[in-house]
Formats: structure tokens, sequence, C-alpha cells
């Protein structure tokens, strides 16, 4: 992945879209899916967080909020032209009685203002965020960080058979890739082992999109992203290469489908659980505050 392009794309304003709700279908759906996973979750978080939700979608936030209807909850925005847009949306209109009598709900500009807010999180709430970040094990330690010991992280992101058929027909053409490597759920495991998480479980789906026209499929991977492969083409494209792409695009119609262009798309869904710290023996052992009273509040007998 070329870092630059994609801490790029991160910081591209979004607060022009129309409203809150202007998330991509595909997140959109996605969150339904992984909301639904929750049933299988006993634990019910009094605090918890939804990581960048101008960016991973809002209509589905709003079902995980009923769903832990007693717990308070914040929004975690890095960028800070879309905090405004985030504090509009969590404030619901002075005449509705749910802004006088449901949990109270924050917007932060940078995970670490979630300590000033709230206390430590059960949840971390974080939809199709992973495959496009510059530095993912950097996030993936932010999200330790902001949860409670025996609180989870629930996330999803784009799997490495994603766009397989337009990865083959650009391979076909001796064009370079029209996007980045994907990382393979086991890898994902790996790293949130490493970040501190245990017993993850991983899982993943494929889905299949149609499209009635190449300028409709485009028009939709645009709102999903850009392409960030190191080898990408350098530079912009001409006409020609623009009609022989739209062209190329076409021939993955399929007849079955109706003569509509279909594409995959692999989505991993994870969660892992912050267990309680454990203290390697050295010369000289160090412990965070926070989490030795955390070992002690579990080991009473200390």
């Amino acid at each position: 992945m070329d870092s630059t392009a994609a801490l790029r794309w991160s910081r591209r304003d979004l607060t022009s879209a129309d409203g809150a709700g202007a998330s991509p279908w595909l997140h959109e759906e996605v969150a339904r899916r992984m909301q639904e996973r929750l049933d299988f979750i006993k634990l019910q978080p009094a605090h918890w967080i939804a990581w960048e939700p101008f960016r991973s979608g809002w209509g589905t936030l709003r079902q995980v909020a009923a769903r832990y209807a007693k717990a308070t909850w914040l929004a975690v925005v890095t960028q800070p032209q879309e905090l405004k847009a985030t504090e509009r949306a969590l404030q619901a209109p002075w005449w509705k009685l749910s802004r006088w009598t449901r949990p109270v709900t924050f917007a932060a500009t940078a995970p670490d203002a979630a300590n000033s807010l709230i206390a430590p999180a059960q949840m971390v709430w974080a939809n199709m965020l992973l495959h496009q970040s510059a530095n993912p094990q950097a996030l993936i330690a932010q999200w330790h960080s902001a949860l409670a010991v025996d609180g989870f992280v629930m996330f999803s992101c784009l799997g490495p058979d994603t766009l397989r058929e337009l990865r083959t027909a650009f391979a076909a053409q001796g064009w370079p890739p029209p996007a980045h490597e994907f990382t393979d759920m086991h890898d994902w495991g790996d790293m949130l082992v490493e970040a501190g998480f245990a017993e993850p479980v991983m899982d993943m789906e494929r889905i299949t999109l149609t499209y009635a026209s190449p300028h409709r499929l485009l028009a939709e991977l645009r709102e999903l992203g850009r392409n960030f492969h190191v080898q990408r083409f350098a530079g912009l494209r001409g006409r020609r290469w623009h009609a022989q792409l739209l062209a190329l695009l076409q021939s993955l119609a399929q007849p079955q489908e109706d003569g509509r262009i279909v594409l995959t798309f692999e989505v991993v869904y994870g969660h892992a659980l912050k267990p309680q710290p454990r203290v390697k023996l050295q010369a000289v052992s160090q412990i965070d505050l926070s989490d030795m009273r955390a070992m002690l509040r579990k080991n009473p007998k200390f």
C-alpha cells in the first residue's frame, strides 16, 4: 500500500456530503451484517465507542445504539473538520423526547480524548476501516488502548478476494493492479494477538454485486476508496485508455445476470477481547498504573 495516498484519502473532507447518512451503501450493508453478530456476544457494554462513524456507516450505528439503549457511547473522529458534523448527527432535535431521555453521547477529535469523556469502553465498533488505514497496526493498538479489561473490539474490512474479476481483467491487459492487496483474515488475527488482544474470532463471506453499466460501477468504486497500490498507474490516463477501461468493464457482464457486470467483495469480520494484562518477568518490569488497578480489582487477594 502507498501509505501517503492512503493517508490523503483518510483526510478527505466529507462534511460537504448530504448529512451524516452519506456512507457508501456497501459500508451500511456490512455494518448491518456485523450488527447481527452481536447476538452471539453476552457482554452488554455500559460504555462503547463508534470509531470514525462518519466514514463507516451511520444508518446501522443507530441500530447498535438502540441495542445498547442504556449505554453511553463516544464517537471518535480523527479529522477535525468532521467534528461539528458528527456532533450535529449525534444531537437529536430539541423537540424530540429522546434528546432529554436517552443516554449521553459524545464526539471526540482524537482517540486519546475518549478517556476524558467516559470510562474505558467495553466495546469498540469499527466498520470497514482497517483495509483503508495507512498504519493498521497502530489503529489496532488504539482500539486496545481505548478498551477496558474484558472489553472487545468488533470490526470488519475487505479481504484479499475483493475485486478478483477486475484484478484478473487488468492483469490480462498488462495493466498495474486496480487496488492494493487486501490482508487475509488470519493475518488480521495475528496482528490482534500481537497488539495484546486475546481469543480473536475471524470469519468471512463473499458478497457479489452487479452493476447495470461501467459508469455505475466506477461511481460506486470511487465512493469506496482509491487505488493505493504502490505500482498503480503513474499520472493521469487519457481518453483512449478511459474508453478501453469502459470496454473492459463491460466485458465482465454475465449473461446469467441479465447482462449486468459482476464484482466480488470479500468481507472479513472479527472480534477479540482485551485480556487481563500480564507482567513479563524481567530484571526490571514496568506496568501501566491503570493496568495495575485492573489487576488488583481482578485479584482481591492482593
